[in-house]
């Protein structure tokens, strides 16, 4: 019953909370007008995703609160305190993105509280510490340093794939969405049905929040929902037992397409975290495709990745698939670049 209850719980919940952000939105000035990269029409409150962050926090708490004897059994001893890391985690999070939405702070303040996060998961033991071996049986288990560092990395890189990836109505919860499925699927088949609840609601307030995300908009998510889903994505990767492979096989487009951009921008001399038009879900619409037909072909790319991680365990045949994936998205963001045209005199033009 749980597992139908926790779902719906955040749906009706994110049903109800988005609505009231983007009232909190409007009487704080804390919306989006057109120009720039963004081209919608209308006054847009841009803080829906505390609603979406509010709803996940709140569905678990009233969950965790019910009679032992309703929720799923755990083998785990430590589940307890990972919930505790998830749900700190997610409200540090949803408040530093909150105050980021107020401020636009720099990039120095935005990575220091990626930083603060990955600590805190870290505190709560949610963290990378082994992987299966790729060439061989066995774990490759690493020291502290290492734990540390590549945990670090693996919640940053979340949170700004999701930020970044937050750049037309629906995109970035549509993907949150499926990788949730994907995580829910993969717990529920290996019997952790006590933290399949929690990939369950993420997609329960997603599915909420899609109801005035997909386009035309009624509210963007802001870096408060950016960040809340990166570091719920991440963590919940971990949780469901380190299925980084997976994680990184379902959201692998976003991922490269942040790669394509940190190279492009390093490139021509420019900041990393500069903002522009580059993105490959920009470069689609500059294409000619709609918002709807570009979510949908996010969505389906990376439910076909899902999908495949799940029809498999062997690690092999995962990086078989992460380089089918390199392939075919490396050729999707460079058939999607534009082209510099080139004169007789061979003196590229439009630079």
């Amino acid at each position: 019953m749980i597992l139908w209850l926790s779902p719906i719980l955040a749906f009706l919940l994110a049903l109800a909370l988005t609505p009231a952000s983007m009232s909190l939105g409007r009487r704080w000035g804390l919306v989006d007008r057109p120009g720039g990269r963004r081209q919608h029409e209308g006054v847009i409150p841009r803080i829906g995703g505390l609603g979406m962050a509010l709803a996940f926090i709140g569905s678990l708490l009233l969950i965790r609160s019910l009679p032992d004897a309703w929720l799923p059994a755990s083998l785990d001893p430590n589940e307890a305190k990972r919930l505790t890391g998830l749900l700190l985690g997610c409200a540090f999070v949803a408040g530093f993105g909150l105050l980021d939405d107020r401020y636009e702070f720099g990039s120095g303040p935005q990575y220091l509280a990626q930083i603060l996060a990955a600590v805190i998961s870290i505190f709560f033991i949610i963290f990378i510490e082994r992987i299966n071996n790729p060439f061989g049986g066995g774990q490759i288990v690493f020291p502290d340093p290492i734990v540390w560092i590549l945990t670090i990395a693996w919640f940053m890189g979340a949170m700004n794939t999701v930020n970044w990836l937050d750049g037309i109505d629906g995109l970035a919860s549509s993907v949150a969405a499926i990788v949730a499925v994907v995580l829910a699927v993969h717990m529920l088949r290996t019997g952790q049905y006590s933290v399949a609840v929690l990939a369950l609601a993420l997609l329960g307030c997603t599915a909420g929040f899609l109801a005035f995300n997909w386009p035309p908009a009624k509210v963007f998510m802001g870096s408060v929902g950016a960040y809340f889903l990166g570091y719920t994505l991440a963590a919940l990767g971990l949780i469901a037992g380190a299925r980084v492979a997976t994680v990184l096989l379902v959201m692998g487009l976003p991922i490269l397409d942040v790669a394509w951009l940190i190279w492009q921008r390093r490139r021509q001399g420019k900041p990393v975290g500069q903002g522009d038009r580059n993105h490959l879900h920009y470069r689609l619409l500059d294409k000619g495709y709609s918002q709807r037909q570009i979510v949908i072909a996010y969505a389906s790319f990376c439910a076909l990745f899902g999908f495949i991680s799940l029809m498999t365990a062997s690690t092999p045949v995962k990086l078989a698939a992460l380089l089918a994936l390199l392939v075919l998205g490396g050729f999707v963001i460079w058939w999607a670049s534009p082209r510099e045209k080139q004169p007789v005199d061979g003196k590229p033009l439009n630079k």
